[in-house]
């Protein structure tokens, strides 16, 4: 029996000496997906339960701004934030686009913030 591996001449599925034409894609690509779901955050069950416990609202203009500076500090090296609103604190993983914990800005004030890497200062009304 012959185990050596031996080259095809001509593969199957190309004509020699002519170029593989591509369909383009119609519609949204997949990498648009992929960008969209990048700048989406989420908010992690322990969050999601501060917020409610300190009433903590956080308008939709205001959490767009988060997510545009947070992807802002992704692209800079942050991959921990700190993100400090006129009435909250969010602590936020720029690596996995997610709001770990939050607190209101009275609580926050007295507080040590560890695994820092970052910090986003917003003035939302």
């Amino acid at each position: 029996m012959d185990h050596r591996v031996h080259q095809l001449q001509n593969h199957p599925l190309t004509i020699p000496g002519k170029p593989i034409q591509r369909k383009k894609a119609v519609g949204p690509t997949f990498q648009s997906y992929l960008d969209h779901a990048a700048g989406t955050l989420k908010v992690s069950k322990h969050a999601q339960k501060r917020m409610d416990e300190r009433n903590i609202q956080i308008s939709a203009s205001t959490w767009n701004q988060i997510q545009e500076k947070v992807k802002e500090a992704k692209t800079k090296g942050v991959t921990d934030s700190i993100v400090i609103l006129n009435q909250a604190a969010l602590v936020v993983s720029a690596k996995n686009n997610t709001v770990i914990t939050a607190m209101d800005r009275t609580e926050a004030g007295h507080q040590i913030f560890t695994n820092v890497n970052g910090a986003i200062i917003l003035n939302d009304s």
